[in-house]
């Protein structure tokens, strides 16, 4: 069973915030602030905070643009997850991704189902990594930021989570760009 091993040492990482909203500004951004509450709450670091339009190459722009960026470790995106015309977040984020992370979806509904039920079909979660950052791109609603942050990401993103964690290989995602 996974558990936290508290005789290890917290290590905090660096992680930006994006929301994808056509509407929403910094003042009334409640998914926004849930998940950059949580995530310095936790010990980490905010390390960028941005709202883009619900537009594909701009989404994808900024996901690059922070994959590049070494002073950011995670990337976690809220709304436009959606089915409908505008929810264009998770192509934007298959834009970038060098690899996906199938199972943060799988586990993001089933974590969703056990509160909403069925509803949870309407979600498109997805995680994956590009240039050795981590990516997930949530729903744009308070409650499912909650959900996967307080399930699934708080877990993952603490380096003393047993059995396993994403902390622990975040110094090899990118092992392949330093091979000659």
């Amino acid at each position: 069973m996974s558990r936290i091993d508290e005789t290890i040492e917290f290590i905090p990482i660096r992680i930006a915030v994006l929301t994808v909203s056509d509407t929403r500004q910094l003042a009334d951004d409640k998914s926004g602030n849930t998940l950059a509450d949580r995530i310095t709450g936790a010990g980490h670091i905010l390390a960028d905070r941005m709202i883009v339009r619900d537009d594909r190459g701009t989404i994808a722009a900024t996901l690059s643009a922070w994959a590049d960026n070494p002073e950011i470790d995670v990337v976690i995106s809220t709304g436009g997850t959606g089915l409908t015309g505008r929810d264009v977040t998770v192509e934007a984020h298959r834009d970038v991704y060098e690899k996906e992370i199938d199972a943060f979806g799988t586990v993001f509904t089933m974590v969703s189902f056990a509160k909403i039920g069925t509803s949870a079909v309407q979600s498109r979660a997805t995680g994956g990594v590009a240039k050795g950052t981590y990516m997930f791109a949530l729903p744009g609603s308070p409650g499912a930021c909650k959900d996967a942050w307080d399930e699934i990401l708080v877990k993952q993103l603490d380096f003393r989570h047993k059995p396993c964690n994403f902390v622990e290989i975040l110094p090899r995602l990118d092992e392949h760009l330093r091979r000659k």
